[in-house]
């Protein structure tokens, strides 16, 4: 399940905003850089970058920004598979480290390890709906795809709004919604991976974190929307018209 809005877009948002953040964050990381900690309050009301981690990913915090979201079943990337890939990871110089990285994680995903439960058409369109409700009030989408064990999602938060908080809520909304159709049909929960639960007594769904790239440049943007469009055809799920 794929999509794009595409309505006259401009890679410089209002006054070249998405470009000149991009710009700052390659010189260097925004100052207070930690957790997140009190949300929107953290960042200010400049826009600037902010960032934040809970241990496992870095991620970036701006409304000037847009962002190419990934977000995957709790049990499609196993702890051990995790471990052996960071270990691997180690043995290359460091500024390589963050591109190979992605690159692995995509292949691994692609591979259909894991339960898949978003293969399962009512699942992958609850997904869809999630992600498309709150286009043009909470943020504005750009591409995505909900492939069997992830979604892709290509998007920029709305002034008052975080990405971290957003992710949160398609994951902890989907998350019940999955674990009630399972049950309902006698298969069980999704298998617990490398993950935290959304909340207590709540079988784990989704992982906990997710990896997250902030479009750099008009080229990158068009990378990313091939990227999440193609993700179907190079995973052999479905042809290429």
């Amino acid at each position: 399940m794929t999509e794009e809005m595409d309505d006259g877009y401009d890679i410089s948002g209002t006054g070249g905003d998405a470009r000149s953040s991009a710009r700052r964050l390659k010189e260097k990381k925004a100052p207070g850089y930690g957790r997140l900690g009190k949300g929107l309050k953290a960042a200010g009301n400049s826009g600037d970058p902010v960032w934040w981690d809970r241990g496992y990913h870095p991620h970036v915090e701006s409304p000037r920004l847009i962002q190419h979201v990934t977000f995957h079943l709790a049990d499609s990337l196993p702890r051990e598979v995790v471990e052996k890939m960071a270990a691997e990871l180690e043995r290359i110089p460091p500024s390589l480290r963050d591109t190979e990285k992605e690159k692995r994680v995509a292949a691994y995903l692609d591979a259909g390890i894991g339960s898949c439960v978003l293969r399962i058409p009512e699942l992958g369109e609850l997904v869809q709906r999630t992600i498309l409700h709150f286009h043009g009030e909470r943020y504005m989408l750009h591409a995505w795809c909900v492939m069997p064990n992830h979604v892709h999602v290509l998007f920029q938060v709305a002034e008052g709004w975080t990405m971290g908080s957003i992710v949160g809520s398609w994951k902890k909304f989907t998350a019940r919604r999955i674990n009630s159709y399972l049950k309902e049909q006698g298969m069980g929960a999704v298998p617990t991976g490398a993950s935290a639960r959304l909340e207590s007594g709540l079988p784990p769904v989704w992982h906990r974190d997710y990896f997250d790239r902030y479009i750099r440049d008009a080229g990158h943007y068009t990378n990313a929307v091939d990227y999440i469009h193609n993700n179907p055809v190079k995973a052999g799920l479905v042809k290429r018209k």
